[in-house]
């Protein structure tokens, strides 16, 4: 069952608690709140051990060897696929990552670097003669109002990567992974696909698009990790024990996609 447009928003509104920079927001904001009121010894325990708990928290999610761990498991669950010669699947299917509306600035409408990726990807498997359609799904995931659709422009950075238009299926009503499996369910029926999306990503769209009924090879891409996570400590360095903003989205995208994994499970759609 698709979301209406009342439970799309609030499922959008959820998502910002799952965000590991959230929790620590609201544990600053109770510390910051207990500091404020009335002095009481018993109190200022609290106050200690919400602000030495908020350091400890930020640390830990914005270290890249926490993060690295934490999103490499989920890029190792599907290795890269050896496809033996003359394989041949009923499509090629490319998950929409996000698209950019144009602005005052941006000229154009963009794709973010998850689409361009996957499409990316997707084309490459195309004109290695992996399958003689390619499909693109991904809908205006806008909340208020409307917006640009991943699939126009995935489809137009596909066209101008080399593949006929008459060979592009696009399936534009999706916002959500689920939606993805769904609706490409409505435009392909059961069918054998080389699912593309990023690494992270695929676990829990494969499982998704499995419970649709398709047979599905996972084609991951767009890995953020270098080794499988057993294998990363022959490479750490002191970077890799100092925090960052590149550890804390890495981090973000772990939790969000394990998240989503329980939440499909429990409602029956794994």
């Amino acid at each position: 069952m698709e979301l209406t447009p009342f439970f799309f928003g609030l499922y959008k509104l959820v998502k910002y608690g799952l965000y590991p920079l959230t929790w620590v927001l609201l544990l600053m904001g109770a510390t910051t709140l207990l500091a404020f009121l009335p002095h009481h010894p018993g109190r200022l325990r609290w106050v200690r051990i919400g602000a030495a708990g908020s350091l400890t928290l930020l640390l830990l999610i914005s270290t890249p060897i926490v993060s690295d761990q934490l999103l490499g498991r989920l890029e190792a669950w599907h290795q890269t696929p050896i496809i033996p010669a003359g394989t041949r699947y009923d499509a090629i299917v490319v998950l929409g990552g996000g698209v950019l509306d144009k602005g005052t600035l941006r000229p154009t409408i963009e794709l973010t670097s998850y689409s361009r990726d996957r499409t990316t990807c997707g084309v490459d498997h195309y004109l290695q003669g992996h399958a003689a359609t390619l499909v693109v799904t991904g809908g205006d995931v806008s909340v208020f109002g409307s917006g640009p659709k991943d699939v126009d422009e995935m489809k137009r950075w596909a066209v101008r990567l080399g593949v006929p238009e008459r060979a592009i299926i696009t399936e534009t009503q999706a916002r959500t992974t689920y939606e993805n499996a769904t609706g490409t369910r409505r435009v392909l029926g059961p069918a054998s696909i080389l699912l593309v999306s990023s690494a992270s990503h695929l676990a829990r769209a494969t499982a998704l698009f499995q419970k649709q009924g398709f047979r599905v090879t996972p084609a991951p891409c767009d890995f953020t990790s270098k080794n499988r996570p057993q294998d990363s400590w022959h490479d750490l360095d002191l970077f890799d024990f100092i925090p960052n903003d590149r550890a804390l989205q890495r981090t973000r995208e772990a939790v969000i996609e394990a998240a989503g994994i329980v939440v499909y499970w429990l409602t029956g759609k794994l």
